[in-house]
């Protein structure tokens, strides 16, 4: 039995590991732990979660694109079927919110939506938003940059990429504060440990998100717009159009994920570049650089670290064998830290060029949002470090108590 850490066992020959996702050592810091299961167990059975995991690249990578794996797995067998539960009562607004979520569907329902939004978040569509987040970025900083101090994630992070995904479908942005906290409370089901007042601050706001889109979806119905609800609702795919609850979903899917993963990113990527004690003029003097830059702040602190998906028939994986329904999780910062991948993976090196990162996933799930959330990042960090000169760490950071999410609580900075 291996214990490097209080908090963590590992049984390497049976593949068996013993963490406890909840304590602060190891969510403050998950990548010492994740060098130890490279080291290991890279696939094992988590006794806490009841679940297998994989923490190997070339595995996390190869299975993002198994079709033999899914999101889903009520479109092949039952609830009964497979022993399944009934849904909870107390989570009925939840569940019909993501009923028809992009990241819970598979083909041909995944498809079909997909299609239709995809077009907004292409490169070449994506960049013409460039003068809008540069403006924007420019405009948050002249508020603090006098003050020679500043809490980042409420004073700018949180705010650039809610504004940027809002104005693209189609919200004003005074609602940025309430997408906010809809989304706060929205995400937390996805943590480990959820409590059951979790779930109720959950259903409601799902309930109050819908609730808003519904508004939003009629007032565009009346007066059409240029803007991403507006296609999403008169847009045809094979002669169909999205029905009103496939418009929420995939409207409260596109405000989630498209800023609750960047704000994390951008708190991420401040730090670890600090922590660096490297040059940032270095790491921003030209777009290639940057582009590197941010890649490796990508790699080394993602801010999503578990994919879940289920297997949709009997498969065997790593002579694992998987029953139809069972899950599997891959854990996706994990994957960026694999040795057999990058060299010195715990250590960040923003010139590094050793291939892609899989922050984003991978298949057909890959992130729709990531050419938008690369592109903030390429605009705002340099921005950042070019304006707020000698900028570095006030105190210690706060990052969130949570697993599935990784980012910051607090981060506050002086110059």
């Amino acid at each position: 039995m291996i214990k490097q850490f209080p908090f963590l066992s590992i049984d390497a020959a049976a593949r068996r590991v013993s963490l406890d996702a909840r304590d602060p050592a190891f969510y403050r810091d998950p990548n010492p732990v994740y060098a130890a299961l490279h080291a290991h167990a890279p696939t094992f059975w988590w006794e806490e979660q009841k679940q297998w995991y994989f923490t190997g690249y070339d595995q996390v990578n190869a299975l993002l694109r198994d079709r033999r794996f899914g999101r889903q797995i009520l479109h092949v067998a039952s609830r009964e079927e497979l022993g399944m539960p009934e849904p909870a009562p107390h989570l009925t607004h939840f569940d019909a919110a993501e009923a028809w979520s992009l990241l819970e569907l598979e083909p041909p329902e995944h498809t079909r939506l997909r299609t239709l939004v995809n077009r907004a978040f292409v490169s070449r569509q994506i960049d013409r938003l460039r003068p809008e987040i540069t403006d924007l970025t420019n405009r948050l900083i002249d508020g603090f940059e006098k003050d020679g101090k500043v809490e980042l994630l409420s004073a700018f992070a949180d705010i650039v990429p809610v504004t940027m995904i809002a104005r693209m479908i189609g919200i004003p942005d005074e609602m940025g504060p309430q997408l906010l906290k809809w989304s706060h409370a929205y995400v937390r089901m996805y943590m480990f440990g959820r409590t059951e007042a979790d779930e109720h601050a959950a259903d409601r706001a799902a309930a109050e998100f819908a609730d808003y889109v519904r508004s939003v979806i009629a007032e565009r119905r009346a007066n059409p717009r240029d803007d991403l609800l507006t296609h999403m609702i008169h847009t045809e795919h094979k002669g169909q159009l999205l029905t009103e609850d496939e418009l929420i979903s995939t409207t409260i899917v596109l405000l989630n994920a498209g800023h609750e993963a960047t704000v994390h990113q951008i708190g991420n990527a401040v730090r670890s570049i600090l922590d660096s004690g490297l040059a940032p003029e270095a790491m921003f003097a030209d777009e290639k650089a940057t582009e590197r830059t941010v890649e490796e702040a990508l790699r080394i602190c993602a801010p999503v670290h578990i994919f879940e998906r289920y297997a949709l028939e009997d498969v065997e994986v790593e002579g694992t064998p998987f029953k139809r329904g069972d899950k599997v999780a891959l854990i996706l910062a994990a994957a960026n830290l694999d040795p057999k991948k990058f060299s010195d993976p715990l250590t960040f090196r923003p010139d590094r060029d050793e291939g892609p990162n899989l922050s984003f996933g991978a298949g057909i799930h890959f992130c729709i949002g990531a050419p938008l959330a690369r592109l903030e990042l390429n605009i705002v960090l340099p921005i950042l470090f070019q304006r707020l000169r000698g900028m570095r760490l006030a105190e210690t950071p706060v990052v969130k108590d949570v697993y599935h999410f990784h980012g910051l609580e607090r981060l506050d900075l002086v110059w």
